[in-house]
């Protein structure tokens, strides 16, 4: 006996019908999911840190998850038995899930692209100059892209409706008082993204500049759309307005190259000898890896009535290292001092000498 599938949808109820359709939409969905990940994940496994499939799948996994039943059902959907309001009811509910979920596929797209960036510029070596350029503009792109797509999606899905399309029109026509009471609300918003439009391509500050601001030391570690994050040295954050690095001033440490000259600054008597001091300084710098081998002095850069002031400048790749070899040198020359010329390290003298009293030549002459 044979059954005719389309008689028999024609004489089951309607709703079992319906969730029969959705259950349907939902299964194949999740089989056409289930069988393309594992054979685009097998393609991935080629041994390498970065693979642009593991990339798609990693991003894409999750929401293909919820946009590909939300297909198959759309395309199902003019076979249900809804009854006329309930069907432009779930068409609209429909069109909207994936409005929203395309939106999110596109995001997620931006961020694959964004992966292949970060692969094809890596930071992670010691000449990274253009490399932190290219991934600052890459940050601030992807967060304006973003944002235009989700304000492009709300727009979207309210216009979808009847009433939202009055509401603007309304809206419309107080546009000329409520623009300017707008403008003047977020002036210092638009401020801020201008200035971060800004920074993004004249780049005063780049991802993972170090920065000396408002008296810290750290690292640029986020640039958003209105703010920047400091990453200071001990694990603090200093947020700060994006404006703040346009309007004031501040040292970057890393504006043209991460290389810089560490100081340290020694104070001994006048009795040490300076030269001794030199080869010391020379020994110590040859014998550490963190020393570039470009920058070696040792100087005496000040006399004051009791010490005089010897400056060591050695040279660094960036100043993570030129701050552990100023440590460094610091706690062996004074360790050299200490132990060859214990006398020379700061003292203060006092001369000791017997009264003289009235008439006594003699003992003027001798303390003369």
């Amino acid at each position: 006996m044979t059954i005719n599938l389309a008689e028999l949808a024609l004489t089951m109820p309607a709703w079992i019908w319906n969730v029969l359709v959705i259950i349907f939409s939902i299964i194949l969905g999740f089989l056409i999911h289930t069988i393309l990940v594992p054979i685009v994940r097998h393609q991935a496994k080629n041994g390498t840190s970065y693979s642009a499939i593991r990339s798609i799948i990693r991003h894409l996994n999750k929401i293909l998850a919820v946009f590909i039943p939300l297909l198959v059902f759309n395309s199902l959907l003019p076979f249900t038995r809804f009854n006329a309001q309930t069907h432009i009811a779930v068409e609209k509910v429909t069109e909207i899930l994936i409005t929203l979920s395309f939106a999110i596929v596109v995001m997620r797209f931006i961020r694959i692209f964004e992966d292949y960036l970060y692969h094809r510029f890596d930071i992670n070596k010691e000449n990274n100059l253009r490399e932190r350029k290219i991934r600052t503009q890459i940050v601030f792109i992807r967060k304006l892209l973003i944002t235009l797509i989700v304000i492009v999606t709300v727009a979207i899905v309210l216009l979808s409706f009847e009433n939202m399309r009055k509401i603007g029109a309304g809206l419309l026509t107080g546009v000329g008082v409520g623009g300017i009471i707008i403008g003047f609300a977020a002036q210092k918003s638009l401020g801020n993204l201008l200035a971060g439009l800004q920074i993004a391509f004249t780049q005063p500050i780049r991802m993972d500049d170090v920065l000396i601001v408002e008296g810290e030391w750290g690292k640029v570690e986020e640039i958003n759309l209105t703010y920047v994050v400091v990453n200071i040295w001990d694990k603090r954050r200093l947020v700060l307005p994006i404006n703040y690095f346009i309007e004031k001033p501040f040292q970057n440490w890393t504006r043209t190259t991460a290389e810089i000259l560490g100081t340290v600054f020694l104070y001994v008597d006048f009795t040490i000898p300076v030269e001794k001091l030199r080869e010391k300084l020379t020994e110590l710098l040859e014998a550490n890896v963190l020393w570039d081998g470009k920058v070696n002095v040792l100087q005496v850069t000040d006399f004051k009535e009791k010490t005089m002031e010897l400056r060591c400048l050695m040279s660094c790749r960036n100043s993570g290292q030129a701050f552990e070899l100023r440590c460094y040198v610091r706690e062996h020359m004074i360790a050299y001092i200490n132990e060859h010329f214990p006398s020379a390290l700061s003292q203060t003298r006092i001369s000791m000498a017997p009264p003289i009293s009235p008439g006594d030549n003699n003992s003027v002459s001798e303390i003369i």
